[in-house]
């Protein structure tokens, strides 16, 4: 990739909080990884409740309960797949996204966080409007959430929708009426839709997304598979606030440059996260009253 490509995708970034990069995953490695979740989703087929053991005791495989079934798996989150894929983990220390990310943030970045989020054809799984910062709070906010597309992704099978520029803007409250609904006030939601842009893109390509930009996304309507393995990257002097929702024995880990000892400090006000007792955060937006 050119220098002047990288200079066109960190300007584009820094006014819209979010930018697409195409062919970020080379053909081989996109293979292998659709491979081992077309495994984990037939192993899906035998399992009635969420299964699986992460590094803190809760289930690795998050089932979406009320569609799931043998002839019609929802597996819906996979949590740390890191932790049981090779090459998972491999692509997760080395991959171009990095070397953006090194533009765009900081020469010294270290990982946080990673998960494969599934919509298989009738699942119903959708994502309630909100910011991932409010999940996962640091000193500062150089905190990148990088989806890469593990299938096409069309305006038709629940893409990313992200709202451009709201990463520069209010960090929104994720509790509703003192419940941790892992999501933004409905009205909130209502009044940004349609300013929202859809994310779509083949299947290698990925999305890189500020952890202040507010998204959400719809259910698959296709018969075809959307799935996404997501990493989150942070600058290596972004220190955490609270616990990692999503703990896993590599976070932490430098991927690029060096560890330097240092802290970094920005200016923000929020409201601390409910620590997740379900498999994941679909259990907490459950919580979300419908207005």
């Amino acid at each position: 990739m050119e220098k002047q490509d990288f200079e066109d995708y960190r300007q584009f970034f820094n006014e819209n909080g979010y930018v697409l990069f195409k062919n970020a995953v080379d053909h081989k490695t996109l293979e292998i990884m659709n491979s081992e979740v077309r495994a984990w989703i037939k192993d899906s087929k035998s399992h009635n409740k969420n299964f699986g053991v992460t590094i803190d005791g809760r289930p690795r495989f998050d089932l979406e309960l009320n569609t799931h079934s043998k002839d019609n798996p929802a597996l819906r989150r996979i949590a740390s797949p890191i932790e049981i894929s090779e090459t998972f983990l491999s692509f997760t220390r080395d991959n171009l996204a990095l070397d953006l990310i090194t533009q765009i943030f900081s020469p010294n970045v270290k990982l946080l966080a990673t998960k494969i989020n599934l919509k298989l054809p009738g699942s119903g799984t959708a994502v309630k409007y909100h910011q991932d910062f409010p999940f996962e709070p640091h000193s500062n906010d150089d905190i990148m959430t990088v989806l890469f597309f593990l299938d096409d992704v069309t305006f038709e099978n629940g893409p990313l929708e992200v709202v451009p520029k709201s990463h520069k803007g209010e960090i929104y409250s994720l509790w509703q009426d003192g419940v941790f609904t892992g999501a933004v006030d409905k009205a909130i939601e209502n009044k940004y839709r349609n300013f929202s842009v859809k994310c779509t893109g083949k299947a290698g390509d990925a999305c890189l997304m500020h952890s202040r930009l507010l998204h959400g996304s719809l259910p698959n309507s296709t018969n075809k598979n959307r799935n996404l393995f997501i990493i989150t990257y942070v600058a290596e002097d972004a220190m955490p606030l609270d616990k990692n929702p999503l703990p896993n024995k590599f976070e932490g880990e430098i991927v690029r440059g060096k560890r330097t000892g240092l802290v970094r400090s920005s200016s923000f006000t929020l409201e601390l996260p409910e620590f997740p007792k379900e498999a994941s955060f679909f259990g907490q937006q459950k919580k979300v009253k419908n207005k």
